[in-house]
């Protein structure tokens, strides 16, 4: 028999079989993939509730131009700082993780983000509600960090593991279509909730909402076991204490690298090109551009207290903002239904493919052609026909390739460091890669490459502007992100040390 034969027969004969799940095992399943669920519910109810919310608490008219940029103003340092604090402190929260139990970070980070989106409902300034939406991201991306490192020392056999920590994510994308859904039922139910402030107010209900995860974990807390890993090294005192240097060692160098830039590449597609989406789109309807037109004769009938005209104006105007809402609606809604299947997608693939490079690259390259030709021809509204209707069917495309590859770093990540660092590396490459410096591609689009199209092709419209700096964002990213690939080290098969 050869040494190569001998070392393979071992090496299988070393890994765990699959246990049958218990009643604690569907438990820790269940409670893993609603934190997953609730981070993206979480993430996304800003951009729902974000123009009635600011403009109550800031006291402006959104029908106005100066009401209008005021609430995007405060949209953009919500969205902005909330990120910037879910990094920071995600990555302290990686680094406790490692230092306190998986467990304990998990169940903590979960009801800070919990009870902060509750809490939120009762703000009574826009500086109130970024503070606790701030406080809501960081428990989201520490939950994130906890419960991945959690669920991957939990299960040890390797299909096992891939499986529930693929199946858990894809639970993500859900959150998306229920807070569409809370958002409708707060709206629809209103006026038979308890009055807030005497008001019966959606976006409030909506932000209270988030408290759902936190109320089955005060009741499943004493049931929920610690990582067997971690637990058994921190009682024989073989845990190392974590370090961010030791990352950046010899040994871990090029693979915190290669891994936090891939994980902003990923995140640099989604905000700097799909996150703009709902700015594109009503510029696809014709009727819905004048909507600038009717804002500036809106503040003229005011300055010249013409109050008729201004009732005339709002009239005309609501129909259009609905149109406009529901055509958004519909591009975001196939986005999410993408986002789902490409976490379902990768859960099925993880199983079977065993190059995590391969696996990567099925999702990057054909989004390094999808998104660029998808905002450069239809989101721009550079086809004969049907550009929203292509948009809308790319952007599901798009939802696939992209999500699918946040899925996949949670099913890395666990696989490429030990025990006592895992945690650690794993908040590093979500925090400081994907959402502190991933995030960046925004302003990128926005600001950056919006200013060069702007100034290379003059005649643009706003919309085309936004299309061309996302395609020009993406195109970037993906490139990167095909080339990095090819040194994104192959994790060992059993998360041995």
């Amino acid at each position: 028999m050869s040494q190569a034969h001998s070392n393979t027969n071992s090496s299988e004969a070393s890994v765990p079989p699959p246990r049958t799940f218990s009643a604690v095992d569907w438990l820790i399943v269940i409670i893993a993939a609603m934190g997953f669920a609730f981070d993206i519910y979480e993430l996304l109810m800003m951009p729902l509730i974000a123009r009635p919310a600011l403009a109550e608490l800031l006291g402006v008219d959104p029908y106005t131009t100066s009401g209008n940029a005021a609430i995007l103003q405060w949209t953009g340092y919500i969205m902005w700082g909330s990120a910037l604090s879910g990094g920071v402190f995600g990555l302290l929260g990686g680094y406790l993780t490692d230092l306190l139990g998986r467990r304990r970070v998990l169940v903590w980070s979960i009801l800070l983000y919990a009870f902060s989106a509750c809490a939120a409902g009762f703000s009574t300034s826009a500086e109130m509600l970024l503070i606790l939406r701030c406080t809501t991201f960081i428990g989201v991306c520490v939950e994130f960090v906890a419960a991945v490192a959690w669920l991957a020392e939990l299960f040890p056999n390797p299909r096992q593991r891939e499986a529930v920590l693929g199946y858990t994510q894809a639970f993500s994308s859900v959150g998306g279509l229920l807070v569409t859904v809370a958002y409708y039922l707060c709206v629809q139910l209103a006026p038979y909730l308890p009055p807030i402030y005497g008001e019966h107010v959606p976006w409030r209900y909506t932000l209270i909402s988030g408290v759902i995860p936190a109320l089955p974990l005060i009741i499943v807390r004493p049931f929920l076991p610690e990582s067997p890993a971690w637990e058994t090294k921190r009682r024989l005192g073989q845990l190392k204490r974590p370090s961010i240097a030791e990352l950046f060692s010899p040994a871990f160098r090029r693979t915190t690298l290669v891994t936090t830039i891939l994980f902003a590449c990923s995140y640099g597609a989604a905000f700097g090109a799909i996150q703009l989406t709902p700015q594109i789109v009503p510029g696809l309807i014709p009727e819905l551009r004048q909507l600038a037109k009717l804002r500036s004769e809106f503040d003229e009938a005011l300055r010249n207290h013409d109050r008729t005209r201004v009732e005339q104006i709002r009239r005309e105007m609501r129909p259009l903002l609905q149109r406009q809402e529901q055509a958004v609606s519909r591009v975001q809604f196939a986005q999410e239904i993408g986002g789902l299947c490409g976490r379902f997608v990768l859960a099925w693939l993880v199983v079977r493919i065993v190059s995590r490079r391969l696996l990567l690259r099925l999702f990057v390259l054909p989004a390094l052609i999808v998104l660029p030709l998808l905002y450069a021809f239809p989101a721009a509204g550079r086809l004969p026909a049907y550009n929203l209707e292509i948009l809308t069917a790319g952007i599901f495309l798009a939802g696939v390739l992209i999500v699918g590859q946040f899925s996949f770093w949670g099913n890395y990540l666990p696989r490429v460091y030990p025990v006592y660092l895992r945690g650690t590396g794993e908040s590093f490459a979500a925090n400081v890669g994907g959402r502190m410096i991933g995030t960046a591609a925004n302003p990128l689009s926005t600001i950056v490459f919006a200013n060069v199209w702007h100034s290379v092709i003059s005649d643009l419209r706003p919309f085309q502007v936004i299309a061309y700096a996302a395609a020009t964002t993406s195109f970037l990213v993906l490139s990167l992100a095909i080339i990095l690939s090819c040194f994104l080290p192959e994790p060992r098969q059993t998360l041995e040390d």
